[in-house]
């Protein structure tokens, strides 16, 4: 065998992976092979690939008889409409994906390039955990894994697409990476797996409803996305990317749009009701207002009282964050804290401006918000929200009471351009509330209670509870019609382009976790 057939069977070899009846195993369970995925991820003809022939160093448990080409991941870089990136795509044909020192080390290398070369990191994972042959070296080669997710967080897009197992210490990589994706059906995350839980426990639970992609989408918040299989979780990926610069030196990518920033929509005049109680659904105002077709919904299944994805204006991407009235009120709980906040952080560590949708009548009471530590994770929302020195616009569509008032993205939180709607309601809390507490008395000596307090609640409305007096404070810079929402978010985002703002020198603040 000459060099040149030599160099082929290896490459034959690798490509194979585990052989075919693995490969056919894995078509069986609904799964595409590591290097389909890449195929499907990438742009036709652009993956370069890099330690193809590396193989596993261990010689215990007759594993020197069992060494493949690769050993178990395919590592590389190519490009998504023509941008670069790096990927690894876990191989479960070979000895279940399970993780070695070598496979450690060949992820470990393309994050170093990544780093260098200032590009994001793709991680299409599938493996059942460490491969316990090697004991602490495929330990200590997650834990290498985790040091530079850590150390790459905040200047590279971190994206991991769970299209299998992960198990274990398998799962500490994806959750420190930015956006996980969720394929249903054939994907799972969990620490411990049933039997464990039952053995300790005596509970019993399916892999489905302890670490499915609905229960991460929808339950834990783990997941960001949860795809309907694998192509729409490798075409969510390709989605994601496009609103997102390739490291934190970058703005994100403007592309060319028809929409006109002067386009005034007149379905919003009454989209809104006047009735503070009334709900409605606040996505539907962030459709009408952004470029046509480009809202793309993070966390959608989470923490619903909340809205948070990105959007475009005149092709500029930004983060949206929103209180949904047609959830608990729009009531900020500590699910929506955390969701709101760790958006909010992503978007300012990479240059994404933030667009605040406010309707909010507080923070939602109860023992077991009270218990489960309400303040502390309410902190880390108002946290995100003064740290962020991205450009910030805020947009007051009716009630912005109390605490909840500051922590979305008030004047006094640093925003930059704050307006609120004609009838927006801005205040410690509802009139009706603030009548019955600050005129008590008089209510309780009137002849006919109900006819005072209801003069009294205008009263207040008209001193203290709309958005003219909040002007007049200059907490607002206009008050302005609903239809003219999306030429004000437009003009200010340009005039706020070149916004340069920077925290006091420090190690790292410590937010409230």
């Amino acid at each position: 065998m000459n060099v040149r057939e030599r160099l082929e069977e290896m490459n034959r070899q690798a490509e194979l992976g585990g052989g075919e009846a693995r490969i056919k195993r894995q078509h069986e369970q609904g799964k595409m092979t590591a290097r389909e995925r890449i195929a499907h991820l990438l742009d036709p003809g652009s993956f370069f690939e890099i330690d193809k022939l590396v193989k596993h160093q261990c010689r215990d448990f007759g594993m020197e008889e069992q060494r493949i080409p690769g050993d178990g991941v395919v590592t590389g870089y190519g490009t998504i409409d023509g941008r670069k990136i790096f990927v690894f795509a876990q191989d479960f044909t070979v000895f279940g994906g399970s993780l070695s020192g070598a496979y450690a080390a060949k992820i470990c290398k393309i994050m170093d390039l990544a780093m260098d070369a200032g590009c994001p990191v793709i991680g299409l994972n599938d493996s059942g955990g460490a491969r316990i042959q090697e004991g602490v070296e495929s330990l200590a080669g997650y834990a290498e894994i985790f040091t530079r997710n850590t150390l790459a967080s905040g200047v590279i897009p971190q994206i991991s697409a769970i299209l299998g197992p992960c198990a274990g210490g398998a799962v500490y990589s994806p959750a420190i990476t930015d956006f996980i994706i969720m394929a249903q059906d054939t994907s799972y995350m969990f620490i411990t797996g049933p039997d464990v839980i039952k053995t300790v426990t005596n509970e019993e639970v399916t892999k489905e409803e302890l670490g499915g992609a609905k229960t991460h989408a929808s339950v834990s918040g783990v997941a960001h996305f949860a795809a309907s299989d694998e192509k729409a979780a490798l075409g969510t990926i390709r989605r994601l990317l496009s609103y997102l610069p390739d490291n934190n030196m970058q703005p994100p990518p403007r592309i060319p749009t028809d929409d006109p920033r002067d386009r005034r929509d007149e379905a919003l005049a009454n989209l809104v009701p006047a009735e503070p109680n009334r709900p409605y659904d606040m996505s539907e105002l962030i459709e009408h207002v952004a470029d046509k077709d480009s809202f793309f919904e993070v966390h959608r299944d989470y923490a619903k009282n909340i809205i948070v994805g990105f959007a475009r204006f005149e092709g500029r991407p930004v983060g949206v964050v929103a209180n949904q009235p047609a959830v608990l009120a729009g009531c900020l709980d500590i699910n929506a804290s955390v969701k709101g906040a760790r958006f909010v952080r992503f978007c300012d560590a990479f240059n994404i401006p933030i667009v605040t949708f406010e309707d909010v009548p507080g923070f939602l009471p109860g023992t077991q918000q009270e218990y489960g530590g309400i303040i502390k994770h309410g902190a880390k929302l108002l946290y995100a929200y003064v740290e962020a020195t991205v450009p910030k616009i805020t947009v007051i569509t009716r009630k912005a009471y109390g605490g909840a008032y500051d922590v979305m993205g008030s004047k006094h939180v640093r925003a930059d351009i704050n307006v609120a709607y004609p009838a927006a309601e801005v205040a410690v809390m509802g009139p009706q509330g603030a009548v019955n507490i600050i005129h008590r008395k008089e209510l309780a000596a009137a002849e006919n209670p109900e006819a005072e307090r209801e003069r009294l609640v205008e009263d207040y409305r008209e001193k203290f509870a709309n958005p003219f007096k909040v002007a007049e404070l200059g907490y607002i810079d206009a008050v302005i019609l609903p239809e003219d929402t999306r030429p004000t978010i437009c003009t200010a985002l340009e005039m706020l382009e070149n916004k340069r703002s920077t925290n006091p020198p420090k190690k790292h603040g410590c937010i409230p976790l």
